[in-house]
């Protein structure tokens, strides 16, 4: 088991578009969603895997992660996840030596953009790119796993 330790944040601009060094779609989906942890499935180009993570609030979470077989993988995503499915473009960037994650959503999520950075301890100290805006670590209505239970398009945003 790792602990996953992750800080999440809205975008300010789009300033960081012409750093990104690679880009994935990512399609992912929830097989279960307890108020201990989630179970998910994630299909990116040919690769898959299977997700075990702990529902703790806050940046770090005890995680499981299992490669699996693409075609098993997308046959779970059309048979047993919960609808709907995440659908996003992940870009994959550096910032002063860290590796930065943006997640563009879309599908019933569309709209919405997070910045993703994974750390090695809660405190470990990082600078935050001027692109960046609000962080949201601690508001679960950005979680993925939330996300495919109340997309964005729901939200009320008045």
């Amino acid at each position: 088991m790792r602990t996953e330790i992750e800080r999440k944040f809205l975008l300010g601009n789009d300033a960081w578009r012409a750093a990104v060094k690679k880009r994935l779609d990512i399609v992912q989906g929830y097989l279960a969603n307890t108020e201990r942890g989630s179970i998910r499935v994630r299909v990116s180009a040919d690769k898959a895997d299977l997700n075990i993570k702990s529902m703790t609030l806050g940046v770090s979470r005890s995680e499981f992660e299992y490669p699996i077989p693409p075609h098993e993988a997308r046959a779970m995503l059309e048979n047993f996840c919960m609808r709907p499915l995440i659908e996003k473009t992940r870009y994959l960037l550096d910032y002063k030596g860290q590796r930065w994650e943006i997640d563009e959503f879309c599908g019933a999520n569309v709209g919405l953009i997070v910045a993703e950075i994974e750390l090695k301890s809660a405190d470990e100290q990082f600078d935050k790119p001027p692109w960046l805006g609000r962080e949201v670590s601690h508001e679960p209505k950005y979680y993925n796993v939330c996300l495919a239970e109340r997309p964005y398009s729901k939200w009320d945003c008045t």
